[in-house]
């Protein structure tokens, strides 16, 4: 049930499994906050995967700057995985907590600016062309 919201909710809103899948194990499966974390990473690669093929499909997907992030990404899931299992549990809650007042003030503060009635084509380019 949990991999099921978190994957409707990434597929939809965008958003990272993440966002669902540590609140959800920690909450409701009894799992601490670094086996949640760690959890959650494995489970989004095929939320991610799939998500990219179907996003690509509709032309959306930028794939040089995908693969420089996803390049990239492993020298910071380094750094953070020992950092976590250095911090108490109770300052990773702490911080995956603030994260995500942080995250939810930001898409606040964008909705609020963006026109209202605005909305992209959910079509692929090729048929969303007027021509």
């Amino acid at each position: 049930m949990v991999g099921l919201a978190a994957g409707t909710a990434a597929g939809l809103l965008g958003i990272g499994g993440g966002v669902l899948f540590v609140p959800a194990l920690a909450i409701f499966l009894d799992k601490n906050q670094i086996q949640a974390e760690a959890t959650s990473l494995v489970a989004i690669v095929p939320v991610a995967v799939v998500g990219a093929w179907r996003q690509r499909a509709y032309g959306n997907v930028r794939l040089k700057d995908g693969v420089l992030v996803g390049l990239l990404s492993p020298l910071g899931v380094v750094a953070g995985a020992i950092v976590s299992n250095a911090l108490p549990q109770r300052t990773l809650e702490i911080c995956f907590a603030g994260l995500m007042l942080f995250v939810a003030a930001q898409l606040v503060r964008s909705a609020w600016e963006s026109p209202s009635g605005t909305h992209q084509s959910a079509e692929a380019p090729e048929r969303a062309r007027v021509e």
